[in-house]
């Protein structure tokens, strides 16, 4: 089942700050929901562990977060992919851009692709979609406070 998320962010920090933070694993690890781990492995690969709770389900993702399309300070698509054991799968991705939008400040657009198999996927497409707009949300808002605060 698969299904796309857009959004932007109006952020309080020049592009270059801001392509910095989308790049740094210890602010991805703080902004993405329920996630326990997050390391790099290489300057675009991470493995990453994250707890995830969809309708009755909670399951823990092991899986791989990669960066591709780098275009600094510009672009790029965040693509991850995890396996929740017997819960399923969930993979997905985000093409994010940055504009700059006045002196110090970033417009962060983005347009997210998800995907979920198993038990994950019997719940019900509203619920996946309800609950990954969320994730995503959560996700974006969290770095846009972090990033202007910081």
């Amino acid at each position: 089942m698969a299904l796309i998320i857009e959004g932007e962010e109006h952020i309080a920090a020049p592009v270059q700050k801001v392509w910095e933070a989308l790049n740094d694993p210890a602010v991805l690890k703080e902004c993405i929901p329920g996630c326990q781990n997050l390391e790099m492995k290489t300057p675009t690969d991470m493995a990453a562990t994250v707890v995830l709770k969809i309708g009755p389900i909670k399951a823990t993702f092991a899986g791989e977060v990669t960066l591709k399309n780098l275009k600094p300070p510009h672009s790029y698509t965040i693509q991850g992919e995890g396996k929740g054991g017997i819960a399923g799968f969930a993979k997905g991705g985000a093409d994010v851009t940055l504009t700059e939008d006045g002196a110090n400040s970033t417009l962060l657009k983005y347009e997210a692709k998800a995907d979920v198999g198993g038990k994950i996927a019997q719940l019900g497409s509203r619920l996946i979609t309800s609950t990954s707009k969320k994730l995503a949300g959560q996700f974006f808002s969290s770095f846009n406070e972090k990033v202007s605060a910081g």
